[in-house]
This record gives C-alpha cells, sequence and structure tokens, in this order.
C-alpha cells in the first residue's frame, strides 16, 4: 500500500519503479497503481492534443514536466492550450 499523492487516498503500490532515476523511485513511493493509469491516461491526451512524440528529447522533457505536475502538484499540469474533453 502506498499513500497517493494524486489521488489523495491509499492504493495498492505499483509492481516496478515505472520511469527511470530519482524521478522514478519518488513515483514509485508515492505514487498508487490507480494514480499512475490516470497519469498514463492524461499523458495520452497531451501528446495527442500537442502532437508529440516519444522519441524526441524536447518532447520527452515536456512530458516529464507535465507528469511532475500532474502526478505532484508541482508546477504545470497540462499543456498550454490544453483542455479536457467534457462529458
Amino acid at each position: 500500500m502506498v499513500s497517493c499523492s494524486v489521488l489523495k487516498t491509499d492504493g495498492p503500490a505499483l509492481k516496478a519503479v515505472p520511469y527511470p532515476g530519482e524521478l522514478g523511485k519518488r513515483i514509485y513511493n508515492e505514487v498508487s497503481e490507480a494514480g499512475w493509469a490516470k497519469w498514463i491516461e492524461n499523458q495520452t491526451m497531451i501528446i495527442n492534443e500537442n502532437g508529440l512524440s516519444t522519441v524526441d528529447q524536447t518532447s520527452l522533457k515536456m512530458l516529464e514536466k507535465y507528469m511532475v505536475g500532474f502526478l505532484f502538484n508541482e508546477g504545470e499540469m497540462a499543456a498550454n492550450g490544453f483542455q479536457p474533453p467534457t462529458k
């Protein structure tokens, strides 16, 4: 179990470190499986809305910045102009 920084509740921990380096360790220690799944959904929207490439270093740096914002509420949480779909 982990106290999830995204969902603000306890939940099952990730099974493995999902990202390299110290940031990956922090994610592993502070984000639940459900919180990580929410980030993956958000990341997909950001990639699609902004035409980002996961092989482009500039795009990866941008995604990392938004990931930190989303997971830990530090900095930006979505790309400029990004509007999540309304239901």
